[in-house]
């Protein structure tokens, strides 16, 4: 999937999310995606990797799991988060469900509810 395609598909999904925003961050220009200005998704300058908020225990899991796929990223790694390489084949379907979970660590209870009344939970 060309990189361009790969943006366009994080996009779709990250703004379907409740209030869910892009803006950069700092002073990239990357796509990074926000709830109420705090960050649950973001993409490396060169559009290669995904990083996104894990739940205790999901960063080591998915790490040891498949490290041709997920990675711990650099300054953020510490705080639980995790990276994706867009580089290679990808379930998106996982990839959608960790950014939905990134999501709900993220934003408010009564907009991560939301989503949950919206997958039925």
């Amino acid at each position: 999937m060309e990189s361009t395609e790969v943006i366009g598909r994080l996009r779709d999904i990250c703004l379907s999310l409740p209030e869910a925003v892009e803006k950069p961050f700092g002073g990239h220009t990357a796509p990074s995606f926000r709830i109420r200005d705090k960050l649950f998704a973001m993409t490396g300058e060169d559009g290669t990797a995904l990083w996104f908020k894990g739940g205790p225990g999901v960063q080591d899991a998915l790490v040891a799991e498949d490290p041709e796929r997920f990675f711990v990223p650099p300054y953020v790694g510490s705080k639980g988060w995790v990276g994706a390489r867009l580089d290679v084949e990808q379930d998106w379907d996982e990839l959608t469900e960790l950014i939905e979970d990134s999501y709900r660590l993220i934003a408010p209870k009564r907009l991560a509810a939301l989503l949950d009344r919206e997958d039925g939970g």
